[in-house]
């Protein structure tokens, strides 16, 4: 009988949240939990791969590891929103200082 793999569910869970808490809070908070579901899907993905096939459940490393890389891609794209934003802001602010003069 096989067990289920231990950190599959984390990583899945952690994929999930990251994706979430990106979309919901704010990006660090997806981004960190981004990069600890990648490393639950691999120390899970090594346990698999070291067993001989006495585990069960590495498709949810799997889907954990995509959410994860979803989860922090969508953070990098808030992240380049957010520079982008706020680099538009001080360029007006400082255009309308230099304009006074």
């Amino acid at each position: 009988m096989q067990q289920p793999l231990p950190g599959a569910s984390n990583a899945l869970t952690f994929g999930i949240l990251s994706i979430v808490l990106t979309l919901i809070c704010c990006g660090p908070f997806g981004a960190i939990f981004s990069f600890i579901g990648l490393s639950n899907a691999k120390t899970a993905q090594q346990a698999f791969d070291q067993s001989n096939g006495e585990y069960s459940g590495i498709e949810n490393v799997k889907t954990g590891k995509i959410l994860s890389y979803v989860g922090l891609a969508i953070a990098a794209v808030y992240l380049l929103i957010g520079i982008l934003y706020f680099g538009v802001i001080a360029a007006i602010i400082a255009s309308a200082a230099s304009g006074n003069k």
